[in-house]
């Protein structure tokens, strides 16, 4: 696709509109807009220089430690998002204008921007200032005239879309010409990743992305409706306009369905100035959902899929919490102990309440050798030889190769890794009936296997309560670390100190540092190496969950540990459920344990051809009658082809010819056994979900899903044919 050929501009013009928008060009209509862009040109340069300076002060700064190291990164992060943002965009920053009624207007832009003088340039879309920009309407135009929004290339406009709310907002100030620049951007050719799409955002939606953030927001909408734009929309702009939600406040996560749709989106909150939102998939927040295989045994995923089998990881590991129910003696050089049934107990119940097992384990111990010693102080509280009495130290060692002691503890409450206490309900039928009393023998029966640890996805939900509940199973041997490299920067401090005091010092003050206060402030106990922290354990203040329709109650147990204050953006399609969706929304939440649920419906599709939804909607209404399905505000001209599988190379071939950008997608249960040719995917109707093409071309839908029909796939099919933002071809092996 070649660029469109310029209008009469000069060389210097912002606009770049082809020859037949040319009357578009007219000083009149865009004069005021080049000046404006040119100050905002050079407000950026400035704030460019400025930006990079400040950014490099403070790295070249001190870190500091604590609050002012924490400040510090803030900085960082802030600043360098900042630069970032205006050197990836520049004049293209700004969005479009508004005009009130009382003639002011107002440009709005991704960022704020103010030049030299202090005169605003661009208010920032998040603001409230910006809300009339996306959210007037001509039932309400919220105190607007007109407005106009831009569409840029390269960093200069080929087009424009102007709206008028009032008689005053079109003298002179408007060109309509049917919603160009808003229609031509829903046609455009699809890209490897989402286009940034904040200059159309409409009404319906911004009010999505605005709404607050306490509670549960359900965002359900159709195929094209524009839901992961709201759920991208909405993280920046909870970030941006709510306090509670900042990153010291545990800032925001963002769960798509898989890598594929990751992928596609990962320009747009960078775009949207916001690189602090923390995005993966659900596999991604276990370690072994990178091995984990699809569970091919739908009873056994059904069986695993409830949030009452995670809860059967809590009594799997109280199962190794148990204390000793006999008493011991032991033997010290000093004095024989006696621990009895009631100490175990006592040293057992001791932990905090939350504290993970694998660090209650160290609480334990302390607690155990705490009740020794002073027992031991008890019982050699009248000798008076030291040797006879020996040390606390003395009698912590010799604690800590008690063989009887260590070996009794660590079988009473060892240290647990999740693959074990999980794999270990798949291997032991009677520790899975202990743990999970509610299943019958067929059940239990059926959930064993040969290899306990054969992941599946229906394992992680336990895998990932089992890694919360039991901690790092190396936090023992890190603290002892830790504590080592303390204690040895404590002597190294020492030393320094014991040679600064041999020197002479009239005024006595080298003296203060032979008190212990001053001795233990030099000590930095920051620089010794700490262990990395789970970036996606949370706790996060907000959750944003696309696809949510396909989440099991025990996938939400691993969202909701995440999120204590329970505020979520909930996106998704009921109609695009694979294994279907009885009830309502707040019905399936509330099940999970999400009690303030409010419901947003989109409606209008943006993204998919008329041509397209004529023949899909038939498909999801044979099993959902009561399907969301949207109405398409725009028509291709292209008409569904029918073919046979046979066609498919001559198809990609003449697409690909006909097509110098976009994308193309071959959808199938299987792949291809053909190679395709470049800017063509080939999908599974799963991972095909959440994306878009300009092509779409679905390869014997009519076999997919189980055999004998069902609604998984009517769901493949219908999900399938609805990513097509331009043409759907459909092969078959009858070519009908």
């Amino acid at each position: 696709m070649h660029p469109p050929d310029p209008a009469p501009a000069s060389a210097a013009s912002f606009f770049a509109l082809p020859a037949h928008l040319a009357a578009k060009a007219d000083p009149a209509l865009v004069g005021a807009d080049e000046a404006h862009f040119a100050a905002i040109a050079t407000s950026i340069e400035d704030s460019v220089a400025d930006l990079t300076a400040r950014l490099e002060d403070t790295l070249r700064a001190p870190g500091g430690t604590g609050q002012e190291a924490l400040d510090r990164d803030e900085e960082v992060h802030r600043l360098g998002s900042r630069l970032r943002t205006m050197r990836r965009f520049g004049v293209d920053l700004c969005l479009g204008r508004m005009v009130a009624a009382d003639g002011a207007t107002t440009y709005v832009g991704r960022l704020g921007l103010t030049d030299r003088e202090g005169t605003r340039l661009l208010v920032d879309w998040r603001s409230p200032a910006a809300e009339p920009f996306f959210g007037a309407t001509h039932r309400d135009p919220m105190g607007l005239a007109s407005r106009r929004r831009y569409r840029w290339d390269r960093g200069r406009i080929g087009d424009y879309w102007d709206e008028v709310f009032t008689p005053d907002g079109l003298v002179g100030h408007a060109a309509l010409d049917d919603q160009s620049a808003f229609v031509a951007s829903l046609g455009t050719n699809r890209s490897a990743r989402m286009r940034d799409v904040l200059g159309t955002i409409q009404a319906d939606q911004d009010a999505i992305v605005r709404a607050g953030s306490s509670g549960t927001l359900v965002v359900d909408g159709g195929p094209g409706t524009g839901k992961t734009v709201v759920a991208l929309h909405r993280a920046a702009y909870l970030l941006y306009s709510d306090p509670r939600l900042g990153h010291r406040r545990g800032g925001v996560l963002f769960v798509g369905p898989h890598q594929p749709y990751l992928a596609y989106v990962a320009d747009v909150l960078p775009s949207l100035g916001e690189e602090g939102v923390a995005t993966c998939t659900l596999r991604d927040l276990v370690p072994q959902g990178v091995v984990a295989r699809a569970e091919t045994d739908p009873e056994v995923a059904r069986l695993k899929a409830t949030a009452e089998m995670v809860r059967a990881v809590e009594p799997a590991v109280r199962f190794h919490e148990e204390p000793p129910t006999r008493g011991m003696e032991v033997e010290t050089p000093w004095a024989d102990l006696w621990l009895s049934a009631d100490d175990w107990a006592e040293a057992f119940a001791s932990p905090d309440p939350g504290v993970p097992h694998n660090e209650a384990r160290d609480q334990v111990w302390e607690h155990l050798v705490t009740i020794l010693l002073d027992q031991h102080r008890a019982a050699t509280a009248d000798e008076d030889d030291d040797d006879e009495v020996g040390s606390t130290a003395q009698l912590r060692r010799a604690l800590a190769t008690h063989a009887e002691l260590v070996d009794t503890f660590r079988g009473a409450w060892p240290i647990l890794r999740p693959d074990d206490v999980v794999g270990d309900l798949w291997d032991v039928p009677a520790y899975l009936r202990r743990c999970a009393p509610w299943l019958g023998p067929d059940e239990v029966r059926l959930l064993q296997r040969a290899d306990p640890q054969d992941w599946t996805d229906a394992d992680l939900p336990l895998l990932d309560a089992a890694r919360l509940r039991l901690g790092d199973p190396e936090v023992s041997r890190r603290r002892r670390a830790q504590e080592a490299a303390v204690a040895a920067e404590r002597r190294r401090m020492d030393r320094v100190v014991d040679e600064i005091l041999q020197q002479d010092d009239d005024d006595g003050l080298m003296a203060q540092l032979a008190q212990d206060g001053i001795r233990e402030a030099l000590v930095d106990e920051g620089a010794v190496p700490q262990g990395d922290p789970d970036l996606l354990a949370g706790p996060f203040a907000h959750v944003v969950v696309d696809e949510a329709q396909e989440l099991t109650d025990a996938e939400w147990q691993m969202l909701l540990r995440r999120c204590p204050a329970r505020s979520f953006t909930v996106v998704g399609d009921r109609a695009q459920a694979r294994h279907g969706f009885t009830g309502t929304w707040s019905e399936r939440l509330g099940r999970v344990g999400l009690d303030r649920v409010a419901l947003a419906s989109l409606s209008i599709n943006y993204r998919t051809p008329e041509e397209v939804m004529v023949e899909a909607e038939p498909v999801i209404r044979a099993v959902l009658p009561d399907a969301n399905v949207p109405t398409s505000v725009r028509s291709s001209g292209l008409p569904v082809v029918h073919g046979a599988l046979a066609d498919l190379g001559d198809t990609l071939a003449d697409w690909v010819a006909s097509h110098a950008e976009g994308t193309a997608c071959v959808i199938a249960a299987t792949p291809p056994p053909q190679p395709l040719p470049a800017r063509v995917r080939s999908l599974t109707p799963e991972l095909a979900k959440g994306l878009e093409f300009d092509l779409v071309v679905l390869l014997d839908p009519d076999a997919w899903g189980v055999p004998g029909g069902g609604i998984e796939g009517a769901v493949d099919r219908y999900v399938a044919m609805t990513r097509a933002t331009q043409q759907l071809v459909v092969l078959t092996t009858t070519g009908s």
